[in-house]
């Protein structure tokens, strides 16, 4: 989970978009993407599904 979550933060920082804009797109509140950053919760499993696929749709647009 970890992993997944250092990617998404990473995705984030590379393509300059604010916590809010990430909270818009993965279709949660901006409180969940700071929570899940800064380590106080993880995504539950549903979460964890969509951040996969929302990371490998923007992986493949970025080639």
């Amino acid at each position: 989970m970890d992993d997944l979550l250092k990617q998404l933060e990473l995705y984030r920082l590379e393509n300059k978009i604010t916590q809010e804009t990430l909270a818009k797109e993965l279709g949660v509140a901006f409180s969940t993407i700071s929570r899940w950053l800064n380590g106080k919760v993880t995504p539950n499993k549903i979460q964890a599904f969509h951040i996969e696929k929302f990371l490998k749709k923007h992986q493949r647009n970025e080639k």
